[in-house]
């Protein structure tokens, strides 16, 4: 990559101005100057951006900054062709191209009916870091500064309780209208954060300590009061688990203040259950109880058993050889 001589850069950019109305030919410039400034060093095999599924030139942030700039008058006071630039840039798929239709959204007044559709949209279809976080800070620029309440709205649509999947974004868009935001606008937004902040799941933990990090910044007692009010009354038991994992990236002082909240609880130990007397002793009212002894069964005797009737064969033969011999001597 060449070293970047701003001077050559703000001419280039100016050049590429003059074809705001001509998307094709707006493209085809566009590439150029990409190519142009490509930094080969830092370029992959698949030439795709980390964490991303999109195409990147790895062009460096201030080529892009240098037509914004050149972009901004001509796209504000022309939305219809901004809107249409924007589409030409979105549908080229690249990371740099993306950005730069984000950026022109921004430009986009909010009344535009088609800004939010477009928005929505490219929201969902996106999971670029980079561009997301343009789309839902950059992207609505105009509606934060002109239409707050259209914001709010917006915001509010988010950040319903029963579409969590978006609760992240909601999220995202609110972080620089609080880091823009005065202390008197601040109570809305802790009114409609502090149940998010109670309720959303692990997935969001990163998103949860950027936004305590800057509603600590613009008010650091206010913040701190919401999230002790949480600590102590949620029924919740992974919001104390979510807010622990995540309070090594607040502030000190907020640490501090939260350290005893956040802390694991030993578990208490069960007091065990009484074993109940299996035996139980019936006594008369007014008597004195006295222990029951137990009453041992007799043993059953054992029966004598009847001879066998081969003994009583054998004795009857015994008596008869008697006899017989008894009878030979008298006759002797």
């Amino acid at each position: 990559m060449p070293a970047i001589d701003l001077a050559r850069l703000r001419k280039q950019a100016n050049r590429l101005a003059d074809f705001f109305f001509l998307p094709d030919e707006f493209m085809k410039h566009l590439r150029e100057i990409l190519d142009f400034y490509v930094n080969y060093t830092l370029r992959t095999k698949e030439n795709v951006a980390p964490g991303s599924n999109l195409k990147t030139y790895r062009t460096p942030p201030a080529v892009l900054t240098q037509i914004e700039n050149e972009l901004r008058a001509v796209a504000t006071a022309n939305p219809d062709h901004a809107l249409n630039l924007a589409d030409t840039l979105w549908d080229e798929g690249a990371l740099e191209t993306r950005l730069l239709a984000a950026f022109l959204l921004g430009r986009i007044p909010p009344q535009e009916e088609r800004l939010l559709p477009r928005l929505t949209a490219w929201t969902q279809q996106i999971r670029d870091p980079d561009v997301r976080s343009a789309l839902l800070s950059t992207s609505l620029t105009r509606m934060r500064r002109e239409t707050p309440e259209q914001f709010f709205n917006l915001i509010r649509e988010y950040l319903h309780p029963a579409r969590t999947r978006t609760w992240s974004n909601g999220i995202q868009a609110l972080i620089p209208m609080i880091a823009d935001t005065t202390t008197a606008n601040l109570p809305p937004i802790f009114d409609l954060v502090e149940p998010i902040i109670e309720e959303a799941p692990s997935t969001l933990q990163n998103d949860l300590a950027e936004l305590i990090v800057v509603l600590y910044r613009a008010s650091s007692n206010e913040t701190t009061f919401m999230l002790k009010h949480i600590l102590t009354t949620t029924e919740n038991p992974m919001t104390v688990v979510t807010l622990r994992r995540i309070s090594s990236s607040f502030p000190p002082p907020l640490q501090t203040s939260l350290r005893d909240l956040l802390r694991p609880q030993p578990l208490s130990r069960s007091r065990p259950a009484e074993v109940e007397d299996t035996q139980t002793v019936d006594f008369i009212a007014g008597e004195t109880s006295e222990p029951v002894l137990e009453v041992k069964k007799p043993r059953r005797k054992l029966t004598t058993r009847e001879p066998k009737a081969e003994s009583a064969a054998t004795d009857k033969k015994t008596v008869t050889r008697r006899k017989k011999k008894e009878e030979g001597a008298t006759d002797g």
